[in-house]
């Protein structure tokens, strides 16, 4: 095959977009259950909790390290940019994913109360913190940054701004959605009863932080409304062609469908509808988010400076790295797929740790 005739850095934005929402639906979850443990009844319930993502959760963490290694190879100029940008809250993020890693092992082993109190803290607070985080970084990607020539020229802080920590407890919210529904799967009697109601709260939260982000979003740069087909002063009429508005529209009435069909889910309780559609369907609604950032930023990678091709590396480069990804992707989402049919099954008093 000649790599020279396809579009490589397309196709690497593509991978790399993937590996991102596959991690988001993945270890958001399991961010979202450790927050969860939070408002857990007592330790026993903690601990089926944490069961239900004990054999899959340090996997799930795969996708992060695909998602950052893929831009710093595929993309050099825009993770040159992008990383000095976000230093802070990146290494905000990783010491709590690995603090929160550290005590998802070291609460089972505390004997006295004190120490582990200690380590149920460090581990909701490490996954409170990691969530915010990503949010924070993903506001602050979307407002984009300072640029002089090729090189990030702003200040240590700039990522802090009120847009920024709304996404972040956009992401906060998500995160307890997908944590809460797969819970739902996982769990059954007083705990499904609760993990329903968890999610309920939820969803609501993630309803009014999505509608309020997507507005925003559109204040932030005219070439995002214009991409909407509307701007924040006037309606363009002629974006209302089937070619133009309507189908970008299908993203977010998708979108609300889906948070429609999942609060009726919740709401009907169990019985009413299968256990494992409630987090399909909270897949679905972050998907619609993910797919309406895509058309909002789409080409550019460093908002608004450097496009995809712009910050690429060169195509020889990225042909070869993409014949190591060919195979190396299929392993992994094969032995991913293998671990979570592995242990499909319901979470039962017992099982994992026992508290001490």
């Amino acid at each position: 095959m000649d790599f020279l005739q396809l579009d490589l850095p397309l196709i690497w934005a593509i991978l790399i977009a993937v590996a991102i929402m596959l991690y988001v639906l993945l270890d958001g979850m399991d961010l979202g259950i450790g927050m969860l443990t939070f408002v857990a009844g007592d330790e026993d319930e903690r601990n089926m909790m944490t069961a239900t993502i004990e054999p899959v959760w340090d996997g799930n963490e795969t996708w992060l390290v695909l998602g950052g290694g893929g831009l710093f190879a595929a993309f050099p100029l825009a993770y040159s940019i992008l990383m000095p940008a976000f230093y802070l809250p990146v290494i905000l993020m990783l010491a709590a994913l690995i603090f929160r890693g550290v005590a998802f092992e070291f609460r089972h082993k505390a004997v006295r109360r004190p120490t582990r109190l200690f380590w149920n803290g460090a581990f909701y607070g490490g996954s409170f913190a990691a969530a915010f985080s990503q949010g924070i970084i993903l506001g602050a990607f979307i407002q984009g940054v300072t640029v002089e020539g090729r090189a990030f020229a702003g200040g240590s802080l700039d990522w802090l701004t009120p847009f920024s920590l709304m996404v972040g407890f956009g992401v906060v919210a998500g995160y307890v959605l997908l944590g809460a529904c797969w819970l739902v799967l996982k769990t059954e009697g007083e705990l499904q009863v609760k993990a329903r109601r968890w999610a309920t709260l939820a969803l609501v939260a993630v309803a009014i932080g999505f509608a309020a982000i997507s507005l925003a979003t559109l204040s932030i740069d005219p070439r995002v409304t214009e991409r909407w087909g509307f701007s924040m002063t006037h309606l363009d009429p002629g974006s209302l062609l089937p070619l133009g508005l309507i189908p970008l529209g299908l993203i977010p009435l998708a979108g609300l469908a889906l948070t429609l069909l999942l609060a009726r889910d919740l709401v009907s309780g169990a019985g009413k509808a299968p256990d494992w559609r409630p987090y399909l369907l909270a897949a679905g609604i972050f998907l619609s988010g993910y797919l309406g950032l895509a058309v909002s930023l789409f080409p550019w990678l460093v908002p608004f400076a450097f496009t995809i091709h712009e910050t690429a590396a060169r195509d020889n480069a990225l042909g070869f790295m993409l014949v190591g990804a060919a195979i190396m992707l299929p392993v992994i989402l094969g032995y991913t797929a293998y671990v979570y049919s592995v242990f499909w099954g319901k979470v039962k008093p017992g099982d994992g740790y026992h508290s001490a």
